[in-house]
């Protein structure tokens, strides 16, 4: 006897442009620090900041699935859900996904912020270098080219984490573009927040950001 499916909608779409923009934001940030676009690649860099702090801002605030309360969980709990076959689904971020969002979101922050001090010791220079030693600057820079490798590795690992999830029946990615997860038990829809609320956070925040750091670097492009 089949179980019937019905969708319910998880992921709100502030949530999914987050997502996919930061994907397309990442693929373009490398491509123009490879080809030495580095005005592009700090206007990017801005772009993807005011998307970092929209996310955090939305972690807290933001619909339930989004929030870091409901997946961000102990460590024992992510330990019983490894160790647990099979894997009990989600309709959210299961414990694993929820400390790789966290992981990739703080790594993200640590690029970000190193790139406001960093050098090509050429023509482009963070606008907080003034602020640190030649030395500090350095280091800083170096940490910045480093950490984007480990972005690289998380970032693979997460896709190769949705390809198992895709095989084993669990289309997370479809459900990252269409919001709508399919079911066949039960549940209580999550409570989703609205459009205008994450369209006014992220006009503050972007109009906060243009206003610190990428006005400058605009008007000289």
């Amino acid at each position: 006897m089949s179980i019937e499916q019905r969708k319910v909608k998880v992921w709100d779409f502030p949530t999914r442009l987050f997502h996919w923009a930061m994907v397309s934001l990442l693929a373009s940030l490398w491509w123009t620090a490879d080809i030495g676009e580095m005005q592009w690649h700090q206007v990017l860099a801005y772009v993807l900041m005011v998307l970092i702090v929209f996310r955090i801002v939305w972690g807290f605030v933001g619909s339930e699935t989004s929030q870091f309360r409901q997946f961000f969980v102990s460590p024992k709990k992510v330990i019983d859900y490894t160790l647990t076959e099979p894997k009990p689904r989600s309709l959210g971020h299961n414990p694993l996904g929820g400390y790789m969002v966290v992981a990739l979101l703080s790594l993200l922050l640590v690029q970000l912020t190193t790139g406001l001090f960093a050098t090509d010791e050429i023509f482009t220079e963070g606008p907080l270098i003034y602020l640190v030693s030649a030395d500090t600057a350095s280091w800083l820079t170096w940490l910045h080219k480093t950490n984007f490798n480990i972005i690289l590795a998380f970032a693979a690992i997460h896709v190769l984490a949705v390809i198992v999830h895709v095989i084993k029946g669990d289309n997370i990615l479809k459900a990252m573009f269409s919001g709508y997860k399919q079911v066949n038990e039960p549940v209580v829809a999550p409570r989703l927040r609205p459009i205008w609320l994450a369209f006014i956070l992220g006009v503050a925040i972007f109009a906060l950001i243009w206003w610190l750091l990428l006005e400058p670097v605009v008007r000289f492009l």
